[in-house]
């Protein structure tokens, strides 16, 4: 991404999974990790939106982790429908940021192994913001955000994506009372409104 962006290895159950570490200007105020969407569809860490996400936690002061899932460019194993792709992101976790603030991201499928994730962490560990972007509700059980937590989370979605429609990312958030943030015009990937995604996710970072 810049010249404060560094390849690193880090260690997952199914063996080595390859990231990236963007570094803010200065002293990061935490680490935020960030999934990407569906490795069996081209998904990987470069994916223009993750990359959108990246760029918005990185001017806001934050350190980013991103990675590949299993299975995706030098990363060890094999897909494993969500489950795996959980644990690695927890790995991940776990050694980029074992202590402190903590954000959680992730576009499409990755929203969906990031819902999990938290899920296994807001009772243990603080985060202090959550971004899902075209989380994919439609095909996948993306987990509720617990309620503690509504007011630090962020759900953008495109009102034209046709991955993921619309109404099923409302009939996911309305039982939950969680707020979803349209695009008008916006599709799954955000193609010539990635500026106006990174201002959202900046705006939201800065409340």
């Amino acid at each position: 991404m810049n010249s404060q962006t560094q390849r690193i290895t880090w260690r997952g159950e199914a063996g080595a999974i390859e990231g990236l570490l963007d570094q803010p200007e200065g002293a990061a105020s935490g680490v935020a990790v960030v999934a990407h969407p569906h490795p069996l569809f081209g998904g990987t860490m470069d994916n223009k939106v993750v990359q959108t996400l990246a760029r918005a936690f990185v001017q806001c002061g934050w350190t980013v982790a991103r990675f590949n899932f299993r299975g995706v460019g030098a990363s060890e194993g094999a897909h494993d429908a969500g489950a795996g792709e959980a644990r690695d992101f927890l790995s991940v976790l776990e050694q980029v940021a074992p202590t402190g603030a903590l954000a959680i991201a992730g576009f499409s499928f990755g929203s969906f192994v990031a819902s999990h994730a938290i899920q296994s962490l807001w009772e243990k560990r603080d985060i202090e913001k959550i971004v899902f972007v075209g989380t994919a509700t439609e095909r996948l059980a993306v987990a509720d955000v617990p309620e503690s937590l509504h007011d630090k989370t962020l759900v953008v979605h495109g009102e034209q994506d046709d991955t993921v429609s619309l109404a099923s990312v409302m009939d996911w958030a309305r039982p939950q009372s969680l707020p979803v943030i349209v695009v008008p015009g916006g599709g799954h990937f955000f193609h010539g409104q990635l500026p106006l995604l990174k201002s959202l996710v900046v705006r939201h970072l800065n409340a």
